[in-house]
């Protein structure tokens, strides 16, 4: 697509500028990382466009402070205060779960992550952002602790031009079916390779 520019034009009855501003289900998925920092990448430009937006994290730890949560409640305030951007709000599921097991059972964890996605259920029925960053949300998906099905009848049943960015490995098909835009991050080197741990200002 050199330029931004389609490669083909559907023959679907809309106007290009109706075809434009589509609302999108977006989907990183893969074994890389930067699945989640380019979807706020995408927040960002989001934010600076007037959107709200809506943060769900749905495995990592609660007590986890990530360099991204810290930076999109910062500007938050800045929209509070000033007006500028858009309002940010942050929301994380109970203790939540990473790829190391944290206090609580697996039914406490596959609650709270079910109630996560009602949550989701009802700002999207309320329209209440524009955007919505599904961090890590394959995982509860994967786990069958939220209902696939579920979740793309909703996505695709989603009022207004609220656009939804989901995060994680192993995206299920029928999600990737579902998408407007799926990218897969492949690795090609990473410097754990290599013996090296995560670093702050990279990983966090």
């Amino acid at each position: 697509m050199p330029q931004g520019q389609p490669t083909t034009v559907p023959d679907d009855g809309l106007t290009t500028r109706q075809r434009r501003n589509r609302a999108l289900l977006v989907v990183h998925t893969g074994e890389m990382k930067g699945k989640s920092t380019a979807a706020f990448g995408l927040a960002l430009r989001a934010w600076n466009q007037g959107w709200p937006i809506g943060v769900f994290q749905f495995v990592k730890s609660a007590k986890w402070k990530v360099g991204e949560e810290a930076a999109f409640r910062a500007l938050g305030r800045v929209h509070e205060e000033t007006g500028e951007g858009a309002p940010v709000a942050w929301h994380k599921m109970g203790e939540g779960w990473s790829w190391i097991q944290r206090a609580g059972s697996d039914q406490d964890h596959a609650a709270d992550a079910r109630e996560g996605w009602e949550q989701v259920k009802r700002d999207l029925a309320a329209e209440t952002y524009k955007l919505y960053v599904l961090d890590e949300f394959t995982y509860p998906m994967k786990w069958g602790w939220v209902d696939v099905e579920d979740v793309v009848a909703a996505l695709r049943d989603r009022p207004g031009t609220q656009h939804v960015v989901i995060t994680g490995r192993d995206a299920d098909p029928r999600l990737v079916e579902a998408a407007d835009l799926v990218v897969e991050m492949t690795k090609v080197k990473h410097p754990m390779d290599a013996g090296q741990k995560g670093q702050r200002g990279i990983e966090w």
